[in-house]
């Protein structure tokens, strides 16, 4: 498997593309969790940590590829338009692009904080232009953990989007995290039915105001 700077492996990227054409459900104990939107969201129980991974894909309306991957990489503009977010910058550490970014959970949860790596891929399959980002953490001297901020380890995240073949966006997703200490069971599922969701309608409310403000 050949590494590309940034530490990702082609064959990431491609796995990526691959589950935008198809999900790879098969095989494994996906469960459908809920659908809404236009997106369906997927989970799958990983025995040894007793957390899940998800999956989701869809329809974003309105949203083209090229507009929604721009929103996406935008840190400074994800801090106007996602209120989940108290912190959110990059920065260099070692020849690699280092992402921190604190997230806000509710009173009296400790906040979560995650320090990855990202990189942004454009394939071509078929003729059809994808953007891919993949995303996982990292551990690096510049971002020790700060007391009272719980750092979320093991995160993952895989995102695929390309043409609807109308004014819009197909979109694969998938991610999973850590995200440590005593989590009540029914705000992780709120949070998977409900918070990613709301996290694709905010970034396709996002893209109509990016598009104003450039």
């Amino acid at each position: 498997m050949d590494a590309v700077a940034g530490g990702f492996s082609e064959e990431q990227f491609r796995d990526a593309c691959a589950e935008l054409q198809q999900p790879a459900l098969a095989g494994a104990d996906w469960q459908l969790l809920v659908e809404t939107l236009g997106i369906s969201i997927y989970r799958l129980l990983d025995q040894q940590t007793g957390l899940y991974e998800y999956k989701v894909s869809g329809v974003l309306e309105d949203c083209p590829p090229a507009l929604l991957a721009d929103v996406y990489m935008d840190l400074s503009y994800r801090k106007q338009w996602d209120q989940n977010v108290k912190e959110l910058y990059e920065i260099e550490c070692d020849g690699k692009t280092v992402v921190y970014w604190e997230m806000k959970y509710p009173f009296p949860m400790s906040n979560r904080d995650y320090v990855y790596i990202r990189q942004r891929q454009e394939l071509d399959m078929e003729g059809q232009k994808i953007h891919v980002v993949l995303a996982q953490s990292t551990s690096v001297p510049q971002f020790p953990e700060r007391p009272g901020v719980i750092r979320v380890k093991g995160y993952k995240q895989s995102l695929a989007i390309k043409s609807d073949g109308k004014k819009g966006s197909k979109v694969f997703m998938y991610y999973f995290d850590n995200p440590g200490g005593q989590i009540p069971s029914w705000l992780i599922n709120w949070a998977a039915k409900n918070g990613v969701p709301n996290f694709l309608k905010g970034i396709a409310k996002a893209c109509e105001t990016y598009l104003k403000k450039t």
